[in-house]
């Protein structure tokens, strides 16, 4: 057993755990009536997502080049290219509700009585279940690429 191998599985799989946790608080917190505090929550919360989608990235690179499997496991196999095209593509989804919170909480900043309109919050709903639907796919590809599909 390779000890690097072992610490950087290990932080990759807390960190995309992190990443759900995120996303589910997310789509917890954008139901009713959104308060300045709950507004100030999710720009936190959504800045950790970035934080936290960069270091899988980070670590996800170690992985190929310092893991056990050895990198050509990674790139000739479609089922990884497979599970980055389903990050990628809840990264590409969150793009606009990581824009809506950076303005709502900077609108209720300026201005206490704000309210989030209907149709930005109804639009926000639907990119988070979205990004929760594709982040589903991806531990289905890790398994898969863990018992060799597509090697």
């Amino acid at each position: 057993m390779d000890t690097t191998d072992l610490v950087l599985a290990i932080f990759h799989h807390l960190l995309v755990l992190s990443l759900a946790g995120i996303i589910g608080a997310e789509f917890v917190l954008i139901r009713g009536d959104l308060s300045a505090a709950t507004l100030k929550r999710l720009a936190g919360i959504d800045r950790h997502y970035g934080i936290i989608a960069m270091l899988i990235i980070i670590i996800g690179i170690c992985r190929v080049i310092y893991g056990l499997k050895g990198w050509e496991f990674y790139v000739y196999n479609w089922v990884f290219w497979a599970k980055m095209a389903a990050f990628g593509i809840v990264g590409l989804l969150s793009i606009i509700p990581t824009i809506r919170f950076i303005s709502w909480n900077r609108q209720a900043s300026a201005n206490p009585g704000f309210q989030v309109p209907v149709a930005e919050l109804a639009s926000v709903k639907t990119y988070v279940r979205a990004e929760a639907f594709i982040f589903l796919l991806i531990p289905i590809f890790a398994a898969a690429m863990a018992r060799a599909c597509g090697y």
